[in-house]
């Protein structure tokens, strides 16, 4: 690519940011590497990761054209040559933490081949505390949320991001279901502010990487409903790997099936108030305190970051020394 050219040409030490996961990063490339996606015939007929056996996987936990049996074509050209130049890179900036997934950090990191991953994460918790605004001044939907922690009632927040498309019939299903639950819930339908507010003690997610994020930093445990992209190998990570969360359940079984109102409404019921929800919610809770750790002083995230200064200030002095 043009840039990793320009940054070889100069001795510019490139570097990469991905807003995924590693473990998202380490499925990517071990499956199309190993080339694991021609081996199965059906779409929902699970595969084991070649270097990970219990990771399993389905072709339908991969977007077109990338679940083909043998993928081509100009996005397929564009996926190599990223791909290609990423190899050649000094190392993809991160924004996770170690702790959260140490073991695909440390599969990047020993590949020597490979450019290292640098953990500088959660950046949604490198931003200063925010003073709330007084009551009087609040939006209409944080002072619900607000009514609704001093009584002591748990929220679901719903959000699907906003590039997903969503079927008429689908959002009539997800209504029902969200009703039928009798749980409090806020549906939003894009931003409107800070995602995850006190009140919050659910979230119905697409699984975008930043949504993960902000809801274990937060606290919240997370109802997986990925929709495209890299979402469904997410919501893998939420609810296999590292059990933050629950899947919605689908009508035919499929990861990428219809969602009736009554299996949402189990599962949001689940998520609220059941056995599973609280032993995800006891997880999320550990992991959102290691992530608050991480970027303190003398945490994983700030060794990392202040590391891969040092590296890149002696890199770039010893270049300039050179010339």
């Amino acid at each position: 690519m043009v840039d990793q050219q320009s940054a070889a040409k100069f001795e510019i030490p490139r570097l990469v940011s991905y807003s995924m996961s590693n473990y998202s990063q380490v499925v990517l490339n071990a499956v199309f590497l190993n080339g694991l996606l021609s081996g199965p015939e059906l779409d929902d007929e699970p595969f084991v990761m070649t270097n990970f056996p219990w990771i399993k996987l389905t072709r339908n936990d991969f977007e077109e054209p990338l679940n083909s049996r043998e993928p081509k074509g100009p996005y397929m050209d564009f996926f190599t040559s990223v791909f290609a130049a990423t190899s050649k890179s000094y190392g993809i900036i991160s924004n996770s933490f170690y702790e959260l997934e140490a073991l695909y950090v440390e599969y990047c990191n020993r590949r020597e081949s490979e450019p290292k991953s640098w953990c500088i994460g959660p950046l949604c918790l490198a931003e200063p505390l925010k003073t709330k605004p007084p009551s009087c001044q609040k939006p209409t939907w944080l002072r619900w949320l607000d009514q609704k922690l001093a009584e002591g009632s748990g929220v679901l927040y719903v959000a699907f991001g906003t590039q997903a498309e969503i079927s008429s019939q689908q959002l009539h299903e997800i209504a029902i279901g969200l009703e039928e639950s009798k749980v409090n819930f806020l549906w939003v339908t894009r931003k409107i502010g800070p995602e995850l507010d006190d009140g919050v003690r659910g979230f119905l997610s697409h699984c975008g990487w930043n949504s993960v994020s902000e809801s274990i930093c937060a606290k919240v445990p997370i109802l997986a409903w990925p929709m495209m992209a890299e979402q469904h190998i997410n919501a893998r990570m939420v609810v296999e790997e590292i059990k933050v969360g629950l899947r919605v359940e689908t009508s035919n079984g499929s990861v990428r099936g219809f969602v009736k109102w009554e299996g949402l409404e189990k599962m949001v019921r689940e998520l609220m108030e059941g056995e599973m929800g609280k032993e995800v919610k006891k997880k999320v809770k550990e992991f959102g305190e290691a992530a608050r750790k991480a970027i303190e002083e003398g945490g994983s995230s700030w060794h990392s970051l202040n590391q891969l200064i040092g590296e890149l200030h002696v890199s770039t002095t010893a270049s300039n020394y050179g010339k």
